[in-house]
């Protein structure tokens, strides 16, 4: 008999084996299995510390997931990696170790249902709440196995968890019920319904992806990729320098018709950034309106950071940091569009890096730690936020863009907000290159790919230092700049104006989730299924 500790560690190596970008998807159909193993064994136990002991196997599972897939955050910070690793592993262990307890109390059926709606009831609060580290939810699994899943286009990546779920739990139960006397042939028969469980809504999705319509418009998109370090580099030079880089960059396009122009998140962000309200006329704005009358058909859209000053006894806001006394700034991490003799639109970035860029319940906690941040990679001042989505749109021919700032593309609701405003495509900035050659940046690009296909539109992304790329409605990349390299990418970008079923209604998987997880909780609370058992 395989020990609880063996089979802890094989449903952690088995998420790593399955993550993206390099991991075999497959693998997460298996992944859980036997750490329902050792919860049924500890159940069966009966003793009165077995909820402790599921805690620490599915503890140890967890971390081990969550090292193995995300240990690149030390590059930024060996502190913040250990922080959000170790949290979010509790996380996942306090799952495992209520469903020991709800299964204890309520029919096995039952039990499975508190635990699956229990499961994407956790993913969506953990995109809500101040401490959201959403990159491992389960339907992210398969963002490089896009041909699997095109049917997120009615369910989002929830689907997805929901998908790996069910098929674990089934996996379990097909296990449970077979002997090792019985032979590898029953198994396999056995295994049956298993097999199906996986094979149909793979079929069901390649009859989907035949059936994505082809846009009928398109727009010239070009993404720009200056391959600044930001450790050495980003914080050296002036944001009048950085134009100039652009300018340099942008040169050859002169020769071409580009409808829209993307630059990487914070490209100017040298000092404090530019201050909000007096931007249209601050010296910068006047140079850059130099180099865009040379591209007068040409909608700019690039990330810069922008702050405004406030000068009062007491803070103006739970967000506004005090430089001195009696005067206070709010940061904004933000995108602006311009285009000639057209008004300049600024969006906020509103989905915040935890312990980067924002404090977590910082309302409270900072009269207590003071702006103590856990500096994930990044500057480590609080930021300002913007409470709703806003799309950018070209003067000329009304195509509209929206501006999403590198994390927000991990949140597949948060990203319908552009789309059901009116966005024909979706332009990503961002910058990556904090987290340096690691699987970091490759996973942020692999995740918008499902993006594109929860809400059919095609993606421009522009990174600092890679990858930038052009991905069409069907999540596959067409156009990719690597990483390390400078220079841009030029593309002829499909426009739809369809709404998804997912676009529409966005997470309503997770949001049944929290009603059934509420409501079996209460019904494992009372015991009244158990006297049914």
């Amino acid at each position: 008999m395989i020990s609880n500790a063996r089979l802890a560690l094989l449903s952690g190596l088995l998420c790593i084996l399955a993550w993206p970008v390099d991991g075999i998807s497959f693998f997460i159909f298996l992944a859980f299995i036997p750490l329902l193993a050792v919860e049924q064994g500890l159940r069966g136990e009966n003793k009165k510390r077995s909820g402790w002991k599921v805690f620490g196997y599915s503890y140890m599972a967890a971390l081990i997931w969550n090292l193995g897939t995300t240990w690149w955050l030390f590059n930024a910070s060996v502190v913040g990696m250990l922080f959000a690793n170790l949290a979010n592993s509790s996380f996942y262990a306090l799952m495992f170790t209520i469903y020991h307890w709800a299964a204890k109390r309520m029919p096995q059926r039952s039990a499975y249902i508190f635990f699956v709606s229990m499961w994407l009831a956790f993913e969506k609060g953990h995109q809500l709440w101040d401490f959201s580290w959403p990159w491992l939810n389960l339907g992210n699994v398969f963002s490089e196995s896009i041909h699997w899943v095109q049917w997120y286009e009615y369910t989002g990546s929830f689907g997805g968890s929901l998908w790996v779920l069910l098929v674990n739990i089934l996996g379990f139960e097909i296990l449970k019920k077979w002997q090792p006397q019985q032979g590898a042939t029953a198994l396999l028969k056995r295994s049956i319904p298993w097999w199906l469980a996986i094979a149909v809504p793979m079929t069901l999705s390649l009859v989907v992806f035949v059936r994505v319509p082809k846009a009928t418009k398109t727009t010239n998109v070009a993404v720009i990729q200056p391959n600044i370090d930001p450790y050495t580099e980003k914080y050296k030079y002036s944001n009048t320098a950085f134009l100039e880089l652009l300018s340099d960059l942008v040169q050859p396009l002169k020769k071409e018709k580009v409808d829209f122009i993307l630059t990487p998140e914070t490209y100017f962000a040298a000092g404090a950034g530019e201050e909000l309200n007096a931007f249209p006329q601050s010296p910068f704005y006047s140079k850059f309106q130099q180099l865009a009358t040379q591209y007068p058909s040409t909608h700019w859209v690039m990330g810069i950071q922008f702050y405004q000053l406030y000068f009062s006894e007491t803070p103006p806001n739970y967000t506004a940091n005090q430089i001195k006394e009696k005067v206070w700034v709010d940061y904004y991490n933000s995108a602006f569009g311009v285009q000639v003799a057209h008004p300049i639109e600024v969006y906020h970035k509103s989905k915040l890096v935890v312990g980067v860029e924002d404090m977590p319940f910082k309302k409270y906690l900072k009269p207590l730690l003071g702006n103590l941040m856990l500096d994930l990679g990044g500057t480590i001042s609080s930021r300002a936020k913007q409470a709703q989505r806003s799309v950018f749109t070209h003067g000329d021919f009304n195509i509209k863009v929206a501006p999403i700032i590198c994390y927000e593309s991990i949140y597949g609701e948060f990203v319908t907000e552009y789309v059901r405003l009116g966005a024909q495509f979706l332009g990503i900035i961002t910058n990556d290159a904090w987290w340096g050659n690691t699987p970091g940046h490759q996973q942020l690009l692999s995740y918008s790919r499902l993006r594109a296909i929860e809400n059919r539109r095609a993606i421009a992304r522009s990174a600092n230092t890679g990858i930038s790329a052009f991905i069409n409605a069907r999540g596959e990349l067409e156009q990719t700049l690597g990483y390390t390299q400078k220079g841009y990418l030029l593309g002829a970008v499909p426009l739809y104006d369809t709404i998804t079923f997912y676009s529409t209604y966005g997470d309503y998987l997770a949001r049944w989730a929290v009603f059934l997880a509420g409501l079996f909780f209460l019904l494992a609370l009372s015991k009244r299924l158990k006297q049914h058992d």
